[in-house]
């Protein structure tokens, strides 16, 4: 998923739950079904991840003939534990260090790889976009594991970077893996 959200004026906390007390805690990964990579782009007025996760429950589930709220959704511990939404849904918390990758169900920020990707501290949606972009089209596993996309080496976690316009952080670019096949949105205002 890869996803640009407006950032918060601050970092967050060590953890900050994201709807934990709706959500059951992931299984251990082997038992679930591999599916899509995910990146987005995103805006936001609310904290990052439940701007993000409601906006995509809209896209995925909307009509309401599955779940009519996400709470529905995370009450289906079959559902959830076994295969989940290979989305941002799939996402328990953000964590705001880069210690402890070995935790399922968590976004962290890619502070430290920031500069060898983009070559700046500041990359932009577009430039973003572009690594993204080239992620996909790479023609070789050892391609792919160099770019971007290839920071993700676990299941059921993600990445998130600060993206900017100008000097102002704007955006976050959101993307990770809960699955074996990849998934793209482009930005979104």
């Amino acid at each position: 998923m890869n996803v640009t959200l407006q950032p918060p004026a601050r970092q967050p906390a060590e953890q900050e739950p994201v709807q934990a007390q709706d959500r059951p805690h992931h299984p251990h990964p082997e038992h679930r079904q591999q599916r899509p990579t995910h990146e987005h782009t995103h805006r936001h007025e609310q904290p990052p991840a439940t701007a993000l996760q409601d906006r995509v429950f809209q896209e995925e589930y909307g009509d309401g003939t599955q779940y009519r709220s996400l709470k529905d959704l995370y009450e289906d511990e079959e559902f959830m534990g076994t295969e989940g939404t290979h989305t941002i849904l799939d996402i328990d918390r953000v964590v705001a260090t880069q210690s402890g990758t070995g935790d399922y169900g968590t976004l962290r920020p890619l502070a430290l790889r920031v500069v060898h990707h983009f070559g700046t501290d500041r990359p932009s949606v577009e430039h973003y976009d572009k690594l993204v972009t080239a992620a996909h089209e790479a023609t070789s596993y050892e391609e792919h594991q160099r770019s971007l996309l290839g920071e993700c080496q676990m299941r059921w976690t993600g990445y998130y970077i600060v993206l900017y316009t100008g000097d102002s952080p704007t955006h976050l670019g959101i993307f990770g893996s809960s699955g074996d096949q990849g998934k793209r949105a482009g930005p979104h205002p």
